[in-house]
């Protein structure tokens, strides 16, 4: 009977590595992108709150991944920049226009603590309409996400964490 019970734990973890192996895995994102549907390379320039930026942007079969780098418009003109991916949600047209998602992170805001601006680090998950071809790319994205907690030299809070609306505006041509 020692045995029987030893055996019976072994069993059960081949069966169950067995079962885990066989399957496919559903959660896989669909490539909804084909390679001509649009350039894979696009530069071009927008707004994100109150963030003038250039972007990159490169187009693959699974979405749209960018980066944006700029300078907050305020008194001291503070350097920031974001990095995300939007997966194609909800296509809407003939060239691939639609709805996607995507996630987000980098600097949200520029606030000032101790008589200077600093850039306030965060991320989040937006909404997007893209306008896709194969010149350019125009996207309209509304986020929500949240940033660090900011303090000044004396540790009062200056910027709490908490949920914040983001809305952006892109427009980029194709390399």
């Amino acid at each position: 009977m020692k045995k029987m019970t030893k055996m019976y734990p072994l069993l059960a973890f081949f069966a169950l590595t067995n079962v885990a192996y066989a399957q496919d895995n559903p959660y896989l994102p669909e490539a909804k992108l084909a390679p001509e549907s649009a350039t894979a390379w696009n530069v071009g320039a927008g707004f994100t709150q109150e963030l003038l930026h250039m972007n990159v942007e490169w187009v693959n079969p699974y979405g749209i991944a960018y980066a944006k780098a700029g300078v907050f418009i305020d008194d001291d003109y503070t350097a920031g920049g974001q990095v995300g991916f939007r997966y194609p949600y909800h296509l809407t047209g003939k060239d691939k226009n639609g709805y996607y998602i995507g996630v987000y992170a980098g600097h949200i805001e520029s606030k000032g603590v101790d008589n200077e601006y600093k850039a306030r680090l965060g991320a989040g998950v937006d909404l997007a309409y893209v306008l896709l071809s194969s010149e350019r790319i125009s996207t309209f994205s509304v986020g929500i996400g949240a940033g660090e907690e900011l303090k000044d030299k004396s540790g009062y809070v200056v910027a709490e964490t908490e949920p914040r609306l983001q809305f952006s505006y892109t427009l980029s041509i194709g390399l």
